[in-house]
């Protein structure tokens, strides 16, 4: 389906420092003379904001930025931001849908999100031609695997060299890049390209 190249962060965990090595790529693709857009398939965050088309997750607008490019609701189609009690106000194609629980998210929601991905996908893959992708959280959460739209969804989209970050800072970065190696699918495997070990103190 998508024409451009893509690559694709993804995480052990929430919190690995995927953002950032996006915005980093972003930028260094950018200065290697390629048209360079990111994309997040959903983002829960607290932090989103108004561009024009839209509202985006701060987090995008800071890496398109870095790729020179406008901000635009494109990159981020389905936004989440977290409210007391369970419940989550629903920003879809930058339109914001309401404040609602899980339920009514999946039965309203859910089915919908899953086609504005994949029409942001292919209309950014006409657009650009580098496409770099960060995933949520980790891609193995095996309670989550048929909600997933941040990582395996977008990932079977695009067909992305994905690279698997891990933060030694926390501790166990070896273990949980074997364990999430093992607990994917031998397609989703297959696209991982190279391990990053994030986050290193001390001297060199």
């Amino acid at each position: 389906m998508v024409q451009a190249r893509t690559l694709m962060i993804q995480g052990t965990a929430s919190g690995v420092g995927k953002s950032m090595l996006v915005t980093l790529l972003c930028r260094l693709l950018s200065a290697r003379g390629y048209t360079v857009a990111p994309f997040k398939g959903q983002n829960l965050t607290s932090l989103i904001e108004q561009v024009p088309g839209g509202y985006l997750a701060r987090a995008q607008i800071i890496q398109a930025r870095a790729a020179g490019v406008a901000p635009h609701p494109l990159m981020n189609p389905l936004a989440l931001k977290p409210l007391p009690e369970g419940q989550v106000e629903v920003f879809l194609g930058g339109r914001c849908l309401g404040v609602m629980g899980w339920a009514e998210y999946q039965e309203q929601v859910f089915p919908r999100a899953r086609e504005r991905i994949k029409a942001a996908l292919a209309e950014l893959a006409a657009r650009y031609e580098f496409i770099v992708i960060e995933g949520a959280g980790s891609p193995v959460e095996i309670n989550l695997r048929e909600t997933d739209l941040a990582n395996l969804y977008v990932a079977r989209l695009a067909d992305p060299s994905v690279f698997l970050v891990a933060d030694i800072d926390r501790g166990g970065a070896f273990a949980a890049l074997v364990g999430t190696l093992a607990l994917m699918e031998e397609d989703e495997r297959r696209r991982v390209r190279g391990l990053i070990i994030n986050k290193f103190h001390g001297e060199k």
